[in-house]
């Protein structure tokens, strides 16, 4: 089972692009994603709550087979840590777990807590990211841990590229899946003019 942790601030066709890559690829029984309640390391961009993370998730998501969504670190009453979700999930799923993530994210793994254990704890599945070249994670620490790198081209496309876009009024089509752009028309996120209300 794969562990696709973020804020998903929103979600977007990079993310799903990732998942859809290592379902694929590493012939995985299915991506749960898990946006986080509280992140560690900062603030959720623009207060966006996590059921309505979640929710962008879940439109994202629907219809797509192999995909779920988990409201496991919603249910944090503090900060979500990955380490913690990887015990719970492996637990949960005594078949295995893998954990999804950028390169970028992957780069800064030494800040995590509980890094040495986490390196241990699961295989890794990493995509690459523009700007991280894929010898950076032949050396120590990444060398401790069972790293499967996705086979596809870098993912150029961030949340806070495409809130940027939502803010400043430049066009998002192909961006985010379209139930995810009309739920933050709807909700007026990212400083968009409010829309009638998708329920």
């Amino acid at each position: 089972m794969g562990l696709f942790g973020g804020t998903f601030n929103p979600i977007h066709f990079g993310h799903l692009r990732v998942a859809e890559e290592a379902l694929r690829q590493c012939g995985l029984k299915k991506v749960v994603f898990l946006p986080t309640g509280q992140p560690p390391h900062r603030e959720v961009a623009e207060g966006v709550p996590g059921e309505w993370r979640y929710e962008m998730v879940r439109l994202a998501i629907q219809g797509r087979p192999g995909f779920e969504v988990s409201r496991l670190e919603l249910s944090c009453p503090g900060p979500c840590y990955t380490i913690d979700t990887v015990r719970t999930m492996s637990r949960r799923h005594p078949e295995g777990v893998a954990y999804i993530l950028g390169a970028d994210a992957f780069a800064a793994i030494e800040t995590w807590k509980d890094w040495q254990e986490l390196l241990k704890s699961c295989p890794f599945i990493v995509a690459p990211r523009k700007g991280i070249p894929r010898e950076l994670f032949s050396r120590e620490p990444f060398t401790r841990a069972d790293v499967y790198f996705l086979d596809m081209e870098e993912i150029d496309l961030s949340s806070c590229e495409i809130r940027r876009a939502y803010r400043e009024g430049l066009p998002t089509q192909g961006l985010v899946p379209r139930a995810v752009d009309e739920f933050i028309r709807a909700r007026g996120l990212y400083g968009v003019a409010r829309t009638d209300d998708v329920g």
